[in-house]
């Protein structure tokens, strides 16, 4: 059974998908005939599109270039598809923004530090930063120490 969405069905599910890591950035490129003759297979949604591929090479037999085409992707990106999902499953398909994923300088240690130092008194920024340069000899910027700190607050909530 289909049923048919609306116009705003569709822009929330696509804002969602967005927000979420998991929007296709090139839905026109799937031509797989299931994502063109079901609306169950939406070719917008990124981890649908990859699992599928991944299932048509692994399941279904398909060659992985061919697969890799059909679903608009390249074998490289097959390869390392199916490698995230062996790994980490579904949640390995959502793309990820690349970079540091948290604080690399600023360890516990240090964060306690200057967690210890604004609480005996209203120190500022740029006093705490040369202070963990002289301490721990790292150098680090103002923005960062003010966002470690905000995160301790947050967690101690």
């Amino acid at each position: 059974m289909t049923t048919r969405t609306d116009a705003s069905d569709r822009d929330a599910k696509r804002d969602a998908l967005q927000q979420g890591g998991g929007l296709n950035s090139r839905p026109e490129a799937v031509q797989d005939e299931l994502f063109r003759s079901n609306e169950f297979f939406v070719p917008r949604d990124v981890v649908q599109v990859k699992y599928e591929m991944l299932r048509r090479a692994q399941v279904d037999g398909l060659p992985v270039s061919q697969a890799a085409e059909r679903f608009g992707f390249s074998r490289p990106a097959y390869y390392h598809a199916l490698e995230t999902f062996q790994t980490q499953g579904l949640p390995g398909l959502i793309r990820r923004r690349p970079g540091p994923k948290g604080a690399h300088k600023l360890s516990e240690e240090i964060v306690d530090y200057l967690d210890q130092l604004r609480a005996d008194a209203e120190v500022s920024l740029v006093a705490l930063v040369e202070k963990v340069r002289q301490k721990f000899r790292i150098v680090v910027h103002p923005r960062s120490i003010e966002r470690a700190l905000e995160r301790r607050r947050k967690k101690r909530l």
